[in-house]
Formats: C-alpha cells, sequence, structure tokens
C-alpha cells in the first residue's frame, strides 16, 4: 500500500510525504503506482519551474518527501491542492487497499 501524509500548519502546507509500493499489479504494469508517481513528479516540478516556492526534497526506492523551507505561495498551495484532489480521486476510485492520503494540521 501506499501511504501519503500531507502535512498543513494554520491550513498552509508544510510537507508531503508518499511510501511504498500499491501493490496493485506486478512492477511495472502497476497503473495505481504510475498514477501516484506521476503526480507527485509533476507537483515536485511544477513547484520548482513555475513557483518561486523552495522545497528541499528526498527521494529513493517506494519514497518521495518534500518539505516547503519558507510558507507557500498561492501559486504552490494550488498545486498542492491539486495533488491531493487528484490522489484522493485515486484512493476512492481503488479502494483505500492500495492507497491511503492522510491530511493533517500539525
Amino acid at each position: 500500500m501506499i501511504t501519503v501524509t500531507v502535512s498543513k500548519k494554520n491550513n498552509s502546507y508544510i510537507s508531503f510525504t508518499s511510501k511504498g509500493h500499491a501493490g496493485y499489479a506486478e512492477e511495472g504494469y502497476d497503473i495505481i503506482c504510475a498514477a501516484v508517481s506521476a503526480l507527485v513528479i509533476n507537483t515536485v516540478n511544477s513547484l520548482d519551474q513555475l513557483t518561486k516556492d523552495q522545497i528541499e526534497a528526498e527521494e529513493s526506492d517506494g519514497f518521495v518527501s518534500f518539505t516547503f523551507t519558507s510558507p507557500i505561495s498561492e501559486g504552490g498551495t494550488l498545486l498542492m491542492d491539486s495533488l491531493v484532489l487528484g490522489l484522493t480521486e485515486i484512493e476512492h476510485s481503488y479502494s483505500k487497499r492500495y492507497l491511503k492520503v492522510k491530511v493533517r494540521e500539525v
């Protein structure tokens, strides 16, 4: 299962973590892993190229994490809202057996 944790403080995004593998299908054929990866990678690249938001990112097999190093911009907030929306739609479409999305206030 992929577990995604999005942390917010005062309703503003501060960090994102995704860990695990969906287990929907064998490696190379897992559409849930592919969809989650595409959304996350696109968001990180969009934050980097389309906003002035600064993030510290970490990545390894089955793990992606990034933290905003300063308050997030309006554009960054929109990108993160879009990421959470996309991930939540996948979660609802394929059941929480493969993907669990948690948004928490810290």
